[in-house]
């Protein structure tokens, strides 16, 4: 009964690290596209279907934190969020001219893309406070 346990439980683990692959391993930190408007920061979470629980707060906590540190620009529409479904093909366009290939958090101003998907995976759902002065940080560094 003990190995059927362990072994449950091991694979319980294993299913729940593979289903929740960030696909963040090829992308830079720091890339450059061309963008239209100035100062307008556009924050794109990418996502497939099948979401987990952290996945699910990556977008909670990241949406809260805009909302929660820079209400008059989300309000004006200086900074817009947009969850992409990669496995719908409206979002392959985009998806595509911000080579993204899976689960990835980004912020694109002026062709200047950061991504921040390491700490949205790492911080959203057991330290949201970390992944909102991340969020924070990298608002205020496009805005100067």
């Amino acid at each position: 009964m003990k190995k059927l346990f362990s072994f449950l439980l091991t694979l319980v683990f294993v299913t729940s690290v593979l289903s929740c692959n960030t696909g963040n391993t090829t992308t830079p930190v720091n890339t450059t596209v061309s963008s239209g408007a100035a100062k307008k920061i556009e924050v794109y979470y990418f996502h497939f279907t099948r979401r987990c629980a952290t996945c699910n707060a990556v977008e909670t906590v990241t949406i809260e934190a805009l909302k929660e540190y820079f209400p008059e620009k989300v309000k004006s529409g200086d900074i817009t969020f947009k969850s992409l479904n990669l496995e719908e093909d409206s979002s392959k366009p985009t998806a595509e001219k911000l080579k993204v290939e899976g689960q990835q958090l980004l912020f694109v101003c002026n062709g200047k893309i950061i991504d921040i998907t390491d700490a949205g995976f790492m911080y959203a759902l057991n330290s949201p406070d970390k992944l909102k002065a991340e969020v924070k940080k990298t608002v205020d560094l496009l805005l100067k």
